[in-house]
């Protein structure tokens, strides 16, 4: 495996995503699930911000301590992404929300941006891109692309189950790129779907099967 590519093996992330793949979760906790993973694999793609010194005065004396000195944006990639950026921002709650939607042209068979709307500091933020499936990468590595074009620099994939193929894509055409994972599955089938997989992200999210 690259050394940007990091799966997670927290118990807590394990449990949650069996419970996502059962065809027999509903919607509604389909929905939690996927607020309660984002949020614990949140915690683990943030262990890397950059602190500062301030001062700070406790109820006892005037101390120096370090607080939290980056700035920070969350990009869902629509529709399935939205699903995820609840659990982000409950850690970060001063992070600022970008949306970017793709779809694929039917004739040359490449993702389109269709929209495409990020905080203007986009360039001075770390951007952490959600999406609860890669698959075949390819809707992944279009999204980052547009974003770098805007000027982001620091940039971070966060999903929630991933296929071979995707995380191969990925490393290949954003090896400068973080790729953070809660499950590495087996394969695609001939549809594009991650085999075991979940099914449909966004229409199990949103309730639209």
């Amino acid at each position: 495996m690259q050394p940007n590519v990091h799966i997670m093996d927290h118990p807590l992330i394990t449990h949650k995503i069996s419970m996502l793949r059962d065809e027999a979760t509903n919607t509604k906790d389909f929905r939690q699930l996927v607020y309660e993973i984002a949020l614990l694999m949140g915690y683990e793609a943030t262990k890397d911000l950059k602190l500062t010194d301030a001062e700070i005065k406790t109820p006892l004396m005037t101390t120096t301590k370090k607080v939290l000195d980056q700035k920070v944006a969350i990009v869902p990639i629509l529709r399935a992404g939205l699903g995820m950026v609840d659990g982000v921002l409950d850690l970060i709650p001063a992070a600022k929300v970008g949306h970017i939607g793709l779809y694929r042209d039917h004739e040359t068979l490449r993702p389109v941006e269709y929209y495409c709307k990020l905080p203007s500091d986009i360039p001075s933020r770390e951007v952490i891109v959600v999406d609860p499936m890669l698959a075949t990468g390819g809707s992944s590595a279009a999204a980052i692309s547009f974003i770098k074009q805007r000027g982001a620099k620091n940039i971070k994939l966060m999903c929630i189950i991933a296929a071979p193929e995707g995380i191969k894509v990925m490393t290949e055409e954003h090896p400068d790129v973080e790729i953070y994972c809660g499950a590495l599955d087996d394969r695609l089938n001939e549809k594009g779907y991650i085999l075991p997989g979940l099914g449909d992200a966004g229409d199990r999210i949103f309730g639209t099967l």
